[in-house]
């Protein structure tokens, strides 16, 4: 015979969701959600709450289905904060609790995520065209599974006949150099790209360098002629090296040329010269530096293309 089950009127019952959860006034406060969609909401990939939101209830615990009372939500968030603020701080301060399943999905769109964005930016340094995102995989495979490329000691301690401080200082070395572990999900996947990319150059599984950048530089032809006052990094002389600042030494025109490995073309139009050309990504922000302090604002610098590359086998 059916019997009627009193269920406590503050209790509601879902199933199939996404924890987030708070602690605040020695309380915890969970919200339910979407599956997967915290981390879009998060992201700025998703922005329309009811998208993310099962229900806009704060609770004591989602999966008894009690609701947090009023006075608890007063005393830990303040009585004149609403439940809609209340929630959005849930939400964008609180730890999200996945299940295994949901955790493994996460890290495999991250870990794509990743190889996307690096076999977009590396390229065969002698042809210049990208690896497929199978071989940046694997040599990113390689670099974890040997923690960083710890196999590139035993070729900086030399031959048998090296002395233990050469050892000693191949080891130092190599704890300088960027190491690559792996993917993580705490960690944004461009963060993570720049990272994988500095152990990829660094210990050369396969050989890689950045894709070059391609430019526009433009600048008032009068300021062209004359003595550049910043010499670049590159050209500074180094410590110690007496009578070599004179070769830092040159026009505007010829320091912004230095900065320029290929140039595609060269013209003036009216009062202003302009120069199109590829450089490399860590002569930008130099380049950018030095056009904006010699021609006072008057110059620019434009980024036609972030990272020029070659398709092909």
């Amino acid at each position: 015979m059916p019997q009627n089950i009193n269920q406590p009127s503050n209790q509601i019952r879902l199933t199939n969701v996404s924890l987030v959860r708070l602690k605040k006034g020695k309380k915890r406060f969970e919200i339910a959600c979407y599956k997967n969609k915290v981390l879009e909401y998060r992201s700025g990939v998703e922005t329309d709450l009811d998208n993310v939101l099962q229900i806009p209830s704060v609770f004591l615990s989602v999966s008894k289905g009690q609701t947090a009372p009023t006075q608890d939500l007063a005393k830990a968030f303040g009585p004149k904060t609403s439940v809609n603020d209340i929630i959005m701080e849930i939400l964008n301060k609180g730890e999200m609790q996945v299940g295994e399943k949901e955790r493994h999905a996460q890290l495999e769109r991250v870990h794509n995520e990743v190889i996307d964005i690096v076999a977009g930016k590396l390229v065969d340094p002698r042809s210049k065209r990208v690896y497929t995102s199978g071989m940046i995989d694997k040599a990113l495979d390689q670099l974890s599974s040997q923690g960083g490329a710890a196999h590139k000691l035993d070729e900086g301690k030399g031959s048998g006949t090296a002395t233990p401080t050469n050892g000693e200082a191949g080891k130092e070395k190599a704890k300088e150099m960027p190491t690559w572990t792996g993917v993580v999900t705490t960690k944004s996947a461009k963060s993570q790209a720049l990272d994988a990319m500095k152990a990829l150059i660094a210990w050369q599984p396969i050989p890689v360098t950045r894709a070059r950048m391609r430019l526009r530089v433009t600048c008032p032809t009068s300021i062209l002629k004359q003595a550049a006052k910043r010499p670049t990094k590159k050209e500074a002389p180094e410590d110690g090296a007496d009578g070599e600042g004179d070769k830092s030494a040159g026009t505007v025109r010829e320091r912004i040329l230095s900065y320029v490995e290929q140039v595609e073309t060269q013209d003036t139009i009216g009062q202003e010269w302009e120069i199109v050309g590829f450089v490399e990504p860590g002569a930008f922000r130099g380049l950018g530096e030095f056009v904006g302090a010699e021609t006072k604002g008057k110059g620019r610098v434009e980024v036609l293309d972030m990272a020029v590359t070659h398709e092909g086998d």
